[in-house]
């Protein structure tokens, strides 16, 4: 089916955002959505709510995990935030586990659940698992059942705090400043790789499906695309990957490298239904 036709069918392509307060959710969301500007926020009945009603209900302490925050600069993503998750309640937790049960569930593919972004910041206090992330993935389970799975990217924000943190160690080796500011990203990923984080994620009853570092998310030139491939990746269903894939418009190398598959595949399909046709007559023929 064609990118546009699913889209027109389908609608929208809709993530759930999970991560601690000032873990940079919502700028790693404009930077997706290529945009400086601030979401709006509708309730499940698509009615637009208030600044001002939002903001009390915050102060109270209240937040629906429902409400859909959409972006004008690309209104095919709608991203459901579950602030107040991170405080690792009982009550928080169940609403996220019957919000992703529901969703999941959905018949509808525009009310379906497609993808879970689990934010993880990366800076210097707050790197080790809070009880909230520890209980979600060892209780929470998105995909066991394959009809109504969702993919769990860990998004690890605020990654360039490790490259501090490398710089600081090659400049007490004596490495010139210079080297050291070139080094640091490599030795962070390298310490990354071999770290505790990471460790814990591959021994969790239920494991997320791929994780991505996420550097300078604050800086203008930010770069999401390897946050769009891996969550392309995750999704097993065709159809929701188009979607995803043609609702993003920051990775056009994707979306090329996509646009090359397909029209391979259809000469592929051309090809084995031409070489069919072609032996069938030849049977007929001699039978």
């Amino acid at each position: 089916m064609e990118p546009s036709k699913i889209r027109q069918k389908i609608g929208r392509f809709r993530i759930l955002v999970i991560g601690r307060a000032n873990a940079g959710k919502t700028t790693i969301l404009q930077r997706v959505c290529n945009t400086r500007e601030n979401p709006e926020i509708y309730n499940g009945a698509g009615k637009k709510i208030d600044s001002t009603v939002l903001t009390a209900s915050r102060e109270r302490g209240e937040h629906d995990i429902e409400y859909e925050m959409v972006f004008q600069s690309n209104p095919g993503f709608v991203f459901h935030d579950s602030r107040g998750f991170e405080a690792g309640g009982e009550a928080e937790f169940i609403k996220v586990k019957e919000f992703i049960a529901g969703h999941s569930k959905e018949t509808r593919l525009q009310n379906r659940l497609h993808a879970i972004w689990y934010c993880i910041p990366m800076d210097e206090a707050s790197r080790s698992f809070t009880h909230a992330e520890i209980k979600f993935f060892s209780q929470c389970d998105t995909g066991s059942d394959s009809q109504c799975s969702v993919p769990v990217i860990v998004l690890f924000t605020k990654f360039d705090a490790l490259y501090d943190v490398e710089f600081r160690q090659l400049r007490d080796k004596g490495t010139p400043r210079k080297d050291a500011k070139e080094l640091a990203p490599e030795h962070a990923e390298n310490s990354f790789a071999k770290g505790p984080q990471l460790k814990f994620l591959k021994g969790v009853r239920w494991p997320p499906k791929c994780h991505v570092c996420l550097p300078d998310m604050d800086k203008d030139d930010a770069d999401c695309g390897p946050l769009i491939e891996r969550t392309a990746g995750t999704l097993d269903d065709k159809v929701v990957e188009q979607l995803f894939i043609s609702t993003q418009k920051i990775n056009i190398e994707l979306c090329m490298k996509y646009a090359v598959e397909r029209t391979v595949q259809r000469f592929v399909d051309f090809a084995d239904t031409t070489a069919s046709r072609g032996s069938w007559e030849h049977d007929s023929e001699n039978g």
